[in-house]
């Protein structure tokens, strides 16, 4: 955490927004897995780059997981709205550029607030830095086939906060194909347990290569930002 004092000697113009979700990841990782996730690659990227990292939105759009107890939404209107009026006080004060770190895929939304942002926003990491992140970790399946609490997930939390995933992870694969109306029937159609991936192949070390790729990534984004 830091202090205003600390704030105005950071000079910085790039502001990160980590937004996860409170919704169902099966048996053996939290509810609060993708701002857990959100949050890990925000600050590590915050490590590694002038911007300056704000706490997490922490329950977003979910409603394809509303089967499952725990889960809790907000409309796509309401988080339009929470992250625009985020980005106007952040101008006010002086920072004009705002990078939302998004954890869930769900969060539809996100991608046209930065469109019509004007070049001021950014989203990251967007489907092609997780493909090239699941590449350099040597992670086995695609985002469609590893879709949700599966081996990137798992991997990312046995790497960064081992104490939140579960025992019995191992076991745990469900491979659901082909998920085109999941929009209209929600997840639970394709999965009983809520998982769609392969959480047996995860490793700390997967994890360890996700963030790293991620890191790198990111400095195209801030690139793009400044023009």
């Amino acid at each position: 955490m830091t202090t205003a004092t600390e704030e105005s000697e950071r000079h910085t113009t790039v502001a990160l927004l980590p937004v996860g979700s409170h919704e169902q990841h099966g048996p053996y990782l939290p509810l609060a897995t993708d701002t857990v996730v959100a949050c890990t690659v925000a600050r590590e990227v915050a490590a590694a780059h002038p911007v300056r990292l704000l706490p997490p939105v922490t329950i977003s759009c979910s409603h394809e997981h509303a089967a499952w107890p725990g889960t809790v939404s907000i409309s796509a209107r309401t988080l339009y709205a929470v992250v625009h009026d985020i980005a106007e006080s952040l101008r006010r004060s002086g920072v004009p550029k705002l990078v939302l770190v998004n954890g869930h895929g769900g969060n539809y939304v996100l991608g046209n607030v930065v469109q019509e942002a004007g070049g001021d926003m950014a989203l990251f990491p967007t489907l092609e830095d997780w493909e090239a992140a699941r590449i350099a970790a040597g992670i086995r399946n695609d985002g469609n086939t590893d879709m949700h609490a599966g081996e990137l997930e798992t991997s990312l939390l046995l790497h960064a906060h081992p104490e939140l995933v579960k025992p019995g992870y191992e076991a745990g694969d469900h491979v659901s194909g082909d998920r085109r109306h999941m929009l209209t029937r929600g997840l639970e159609g394709y999965t009983e347990s809520g998982i769609v991936g392969r959480p047996s192949l995860a490793s700390s070390r997967k994890g360890r290569d996700l963030l790293a790729a991620l890191v790198e990534s990111f400095g195209d984004h801030l690139r793009a930002l400044r023009g």
